[in-house]
């Protein structure tokens, strides 16, 4: 018994370990994220300002073209090479197809597809236990004077969707046969290829736009800028989902208008810092800073609102089918800017060109690729709060690399900004919980609590 305690003991240290390695690791990739994303910003500046080579929209296409590199996972990737064969499709269907002709009753209805069916009402069976005619008269007569309960001799049967077959065979399933079928099971619940692509042709204009605005803040700024204002996304996030709200947990709370306050003073005052700036574009760069986050939150409350869960959606497959559509569909852009005269087309050097496909390959391909890895081995949480560090990187960036002096009004504005972005992480993690409510009701039930003592003391 001993020996099953200590190895029960090593064991659970053990996996201790693995999961303290697995946060070390997954840490240490999103501040390499945080690292890789400021100097991908800073390398843009450069392009923009020291090269000579001002073209926002041409950055753009280039940078999420590349995004198509993530479909070479059709030929790397077995699970995305069944999916296209339909051989995983044909096993999965096989597999479930008990579950599926189960429901299939249900399928028939279509108002009611995604409720419970109609109540069907069955006669009750119950089991009949032998009893002791000796002792029938005694113990009939204590039953019947403890016995107060009657139950119906009819039970009530519903039937789950079809939409839940899938799920309630999983839920009956034993933990080997799970194992016997892991590959499988994780393609559960996620969305077919079509469906994948749909989604991104429908979002890689949105994904465009903000980032084309991102790039047009740089071209107009400093990094510095541009990243703390951009990083009230997460605050119209928290607007726009509880304008069009996709769960219980979107709703608009006092902590959440807290931290939309702290973050509207904070954009004020570091607005008002770029206005400084000697060729007057500081302020334009702040708006189309403002005009990408919010262009990002939309992207991320109307995502949700499409997919309900994050599993459902093969992120890297998404990222591919963006670079895809962007690459066949946004071309004539150059085009149109460049007849209007709002960015003329033009080709960039050598060594230009080495810089935008280095930026394009680390600074947006690996990146999101590392970021995705590091929020998987640690939490989304952790992921979003490591997001905030780019604010003091891209501070000390500005000024040890391009002598940049801020004013007071900048370092006061970006304090709150800070704080709002660590607030609006921690609401949006923790969705029903709302400390200044909390807060209100515990200062409330202490004021009344006092009253009521000075009242009982006065009135004695």
């Amino acid at each position: 018994m001993e020996w099953v305690f200590i190895m029960n003991r090593m064991g659970s240290q053990s996996s201790s370990a693995a999961q303290r390695r697995r946060m070390a690791l997954g840490v240490v990739i999103l501040l390499l994220v945080d690292v890789i994303w400021v100097a991908s910003s800073e390398l843009t500046s450069y392009i923009f300002k020291r090269q000579e080579y001002n073209k926002p929209f041409f950055s753009t296409f280039t940078k999420t073209s590349m995004f198509v590199l993530y479909l070479l996972g059709f030929l790397l990737w077995r699970p995305w090479r069944q999916q296209c064969t339909g051989s995983l499709k044909r096993r999965h269907s096989a597999f479930f197809a008990d579950a599926e002709a189960y429901f299939a009753s249900c399928t028939t209805d279509t108002t009611g597809n995604n409720r419970l069916s109609e109540p069907l009402y069955v006669p009750m069976k119950f089991q009949d236990v032998p009893t002791d005619h000796s002792n029938c008269l005694i113990d009939c007569e204590s039953s019947s004077k403890k016995q107060r309960v009657r139950f119906s001799n009819v039970m009530e049967v519903r039937q789950l969707p079809s939409t839940q077959a899938l799920e309630a065979k999983l839920s009956r399933m034993s933990y080997p046969a799970t194992k016997d079928h892991e590959a499988m099971l994780r393609s559960v619940g996620k969305l077919t290829i079509t469906d994948v692509a749909k989604i991104s042709f429908f979002f890689c204009f949105v994904w465009f736009l903000a980032n084309l605005s991102y790039q047009e803040a740089l071209s107009d700024t400093q990094v510095a800028i541009v990243n703390i204002l951009s990083s009230t996304s997460g605050l119209f996030t928290l607007i726009l989902a509880a304008v069009f709200p996709s769960s219980s947990g979107d709703r608009f709370t006092l902590s959440k208008l807290l931290a939309v306050a702290l973050s509207m003073g904070g954009v004020a005052l570091v607005s008002l810092s770029s206005m400084d700036s000697p060729d007057g574009k500081g302020i334009v760069g702040s708006l189309w800073s403002l005009a990408g986050a919010m262009l990002y939150a939309v992207y991320i409350v109307m995502i949700k609102r499409r997919v309900d869960r994050e599993d459902k959606l093969d992120i890297p497959m998404f990222f591919g089918f963006v670079g895809l559509f962007n690459l066949l569909l946004l071309w004539p852009g150059f085009l149109l800017l460049h007849y209007t005269g709002f960015e003329a087309f033009e080709l960039p050097s050598q060594l230009v060109w080495t810089y935008i496909l280095i930026n394009g390959l680390i600074g947006t391909v690996l990146s999101e690729f590392l970021w995705l890895w590091g929020c998987f081995l640690t939490s989304s949480l952790i992921g979003t709060l490591a997001l905030s560090l780019t604010i003091p990187l891209s501070i000390m960036a500005d000024i040890c690399m391009q002598k940049v002096r801020f004013s007071w009004l900048f370092f006061a504005g970006a304090v709150p900004v800070f704080l709002s972005f660590f607030i609006a992480a921690l609401l949006c993690h923790y969705n029903n919980w709302d400390p200044v409510l909390v807060g209100l009701r515990r200062v409330y039930a202490f004021i009344c609590r006092k009253h009521r003592i000075q009242s009982r003391w006065f009135g004695f």
